[in-house]
């Protein structure tokens, strides 16, 4: 069911989390280079707040993240942020940097088990300092989403992605433009709310939880995990040198089409050796849009027969912080292939029992 969101709602309370990014960042008129602004005077840059009737706090992190730095100890940081002050508020709305913000959104979806508030992720293309910017806007929205209720619950109560026209669901996007103001997209989930005149928020699509439980806050994500993405030609020497990696936990595979690989002997033959050792090896498919299903091929099937798992529409954003979360709380080989194989957050959509 859609329904717009209502701007009559009782006054809500939002804890506004400054991480870093282009959003928080102004123009130093002497020198023209870019600097980040102090949070505490927010409404001097952004006096559009001044007519928002939500009561709202920020914090700023010191100093400021580039997001193409920031790491498990960073989203540590804001799940801790979070949890000391959720019961303050009504939602939170973190302004992060856009290259890794897909990242982020995935991680704490995981990290913030039994999350019953909102957990609003937003930047900009454009500084807010800038005439034309997009970070205004953005900024407003995500106030609005996360201060929204119904009946007194949290209308989003989720870790999203609020960009543009659209809300997304935070483990289920990627950013996919560098150049223009729509910079984000959900492809094999829709868009939790679409933003317009109206705030129209697709009930359907929200991740509800059954009953509310108090906030787990988790805070250990195991960084030994990697990308492997296929190509045309790779090389026994170059595959088992990436596997042969030490401490190597878990393996984000990229494959081709529907989870398509070489069917060369010793590519599988390397594959079983790396997940006979413990490695955890999941198969996304390297296409934006689609799932993969690795039971139509022969192929396919020996890379399930050598233990490979298949990750069926995940981002791989969102199957690498998964697997840093469950390899974070300490999980065997084995447990981590069982909750990879699960949709623990509505972060994939399991389509094929055949890969079970």
């Amino acid at each position: 069911m859609t329904s717009p969101y209502s701007s009559n709602q009782e006054i809500a309370s939002i804890l506004i989390i400054y991480t870093g990014g282009t959003i928080g960042m102004v123009e130093d008129p002497k020198t023209g280079s870019l600097a980040p602004f102090n949070f505490q005077h927010l409404v001097d840059h952004v006096p559009e707040l001044k007519e928002v009737k939500h009561l709202y706090t920020s914090i700023q992190f010191d100093p400021p993240l580039d997001s193409s730095q920031i790491g498990p100890q960073d989203w540590t940081k804001m799940v801790k942020t979070i949890a000391d002050n959720y019961d303050k508020y009504d939602g939170f709305v973190i302004l992060h940097g856009t290259d890794t913000m897909a990242y982020t959104a995935s991680a704490l979806s995981f990290m913030l088990e039994n999350l019953s508030k909102p957990v609003v992720i937003t930047g900009s293309q454009l500084p807010i300092g800038r005439f034309r910017t997009d970070g205004k806007e953005n900024l407003i929205t995500s106030i609005e989403i996360a201060a929204a209720k119904k009946n007194n619950i949290a209308t989003v109560p989720e870790v999203c992605i609020c960009f543009q026209e659209y809300l997304l669901r935070g483990n289920r996007c990627k950013k996919v433009n560098a150049d223009y103001f729509e910079a984000f997209e959900s492809f094999n989930y829709p868009p939790l709310a679409h933003i317009g005149v109206e705030i129209e928020i697709d009930e359907e699509y929200v991740y509800k939880p059954a009953t509310i439980k108090p906030l787990t806050p988790h805070y250990n994500m195991e960084p030994n995990v990697i990308v492997l993405k296929l190509l045309p030609g790779i090389t026994p020497e170059t595959l088992k040198g990436m596997l042969s990696i030490p401490n190597l936990k878990g393996v984000v595979m990229e494959t081709f089409g529907v989870g398509n690989a070489p069917s060369f002997p010793w590519f599988i033959d390397i594959l079983k050796e790396a997940s006979d050792r413990g490695i955890v090896i999941v198969n996304v498919t390297q296409c934006m849009i689609g799932s993969v299903a690795m039971a139509i091929y022969d192929t396919g099937s020996a890379m399930i027969d050598a233990g490979i798992i298949s990750g069926y529409d995940i981002t791989t954003e969102s199957a690498v912080t998964k697997m840093m979360y469950l390899f974070g709380e300490g999980y065997s080989p084995d447990k981590v292939r069982e909750y990879m194989k699960c949709s623990l957050i509505g972060e994939m959509t399991i389509h094929d029992t055949k890969e079970n």
